[in-house]
């Protein structure tokens, strides 16, 4: 059972870790919103899964998101009980290390919990789900918002389509027509008009593009206010309708980070290994920053908080990148990038205890002399 103490002081560090979550949470939101829409706009995602596309990622960057969180929290949680001078009653009235560091662990040790989760199921399996639910997605007029019967913008605003009937499943389309326009310099913009008697939405598998084959029709081209018009009969006309090349972030379902960690585990690709490293330092991350929260937060009661914090600003972009740097040499295939990420998850945690019990160590006053 807890004591007084300790549930106060659980409450004081996650009542921290809340706040900073939250923020972050609407810096990720923020962050993550502006990229979808202008793939959106791009027409590399339709928008009719954004915001199930939004949820997901934001579900897969809390295990980036919530160690920071606790970061800050307890950083900021503890300063505000040094800067009022209550850690020093409590120093005083005879709470030693343990009275601190066990409220910290009670709200470490669940975080991380949550954030293994995330990071070895929960973050893969939104990573996939997004990409499936965004392939499906681009396999069907429907997404981009086609409605039979009715003239719709083409992806990335090209042109116009419109077809008199569609099929259930958004891919087959009868009595197509679509306008566009194609612009050279220097010259009056050349109009495209195209009609088909059948249309199949499909994507090139080799580049990723997503297109229309349009089957059985007439192309009429030409400049308006000009009679040189070009008339061609075709029984299949492809027409690109965006393009939706792979990226680093949505690099189809053979990326590493949307694959199950099970799987990484049977692998010896570098990228997985990488990646299997890189979950398995995610919920370490947690304990580790919240170890060394304590030593960082400690201060005088008239002393600016600010320096503490930049100096924590600072420890954790060191942390973070070393890590990143050996998640790097695990993807170029040097096994000392995984001794690296290990070391400096042990180094740090092992500087943040002797620090804090530096701070916390008993000091006898000396006696006078006769």
């Amino acid at each position: 059972m807890l004591r007084i103490l300790d549930r106060y002081l659980l409450k004081e560090l996650a009542f921290g870790t809340l706040g900073s979550a939250a923020l972050l949470l609407v810096v990720t939101i923020g962050g993550t919103l502006s990229d979808v829409l202008s793939k959106v706009a791009a027409g590399r995602y339709p928008a009719s899964v954004m915001f199930p596309v939004l949820g997901l990622r934001v579900l897969d960057a809390l295990s980036a998101l919530l160690p920071v969180a606790l970061f800050l929290g307890v950083l900021l949680g503890l300063a505000r009980l040094y800067r009022d001078s209550e850690m020093h009653v409590l120093s005083a009235s005879g709470m030693g290390p343990s009275g601190l560091l066990r409220p910290a662990l009670l709200l470490a040790v669940p975080v991380t919990i949550v954030v293994g989760v995330i990071s070895l199921w929960l973050g893969p399996w939104s990573a996939a789900v997004s990409q499936a639910m965004v392939d499906n997605a681009n396999r069907s007029v429907i997404a981009a918002g086609l409605e039979a019967g009715r003239f719709t913008e083409l992806p990335g605003g090209n042109g116009v389509i419109y077809t008199q009937e569609l099929s259930p499943d958004g891919q087959r389309l009868t009595r197509v027509f679509v306008a566009s326009e194609r612009v050279h310099p220097g010259t009056a913009p050349e109009v495209n008009l195209v009609t088909a008697a059948r249309g199949r939405m499909f994507i090139d598998p080799q580049s990723g593009d997503r297109f229309l084959a349009l089957s059985d029709g007439h192309r009429y081209s030409g400049v308006l206010g000009q009679s040189n018009w070009r008339l061609l009969d075709y029984r299949r006309n492809d027409l690109s309708l965006s393009s939706i090349n792979a990226s680093v972030d949505d690099a189809g379902a053979g990326a590493p980070h949307e694959q199950t960690t099970f799987t990484l585990l049977r692998s010896q690709v570098p990228a997985d290994r990488a990646e299997l490293a890189w979950r398995i330092a995610a919920p370490l991350s947690v304990l580790v920053l919240a170890l060394l929260a304590l030593p960082l937060a400690r201060q005088n009661p008239r002393e600016p908080f600010y320096g503490r914090l930049l100096l924590a600003v600072l420890a954790y972009l060191v942390f973070a990148n070393v890590l990143g740097i050996g998640r790097a040499e695990i993807m170029a295939g040097r096994s000392a990038g995984a001794w690296l990420m290990a070391l400096i998850e042990i180094a740090v945690a092992a500087f943040a205890l002797l620090w804090f019990r530096r701070q916390n160590r008993e000091r006898h006053v000396r006696g006078a002399r006769a």
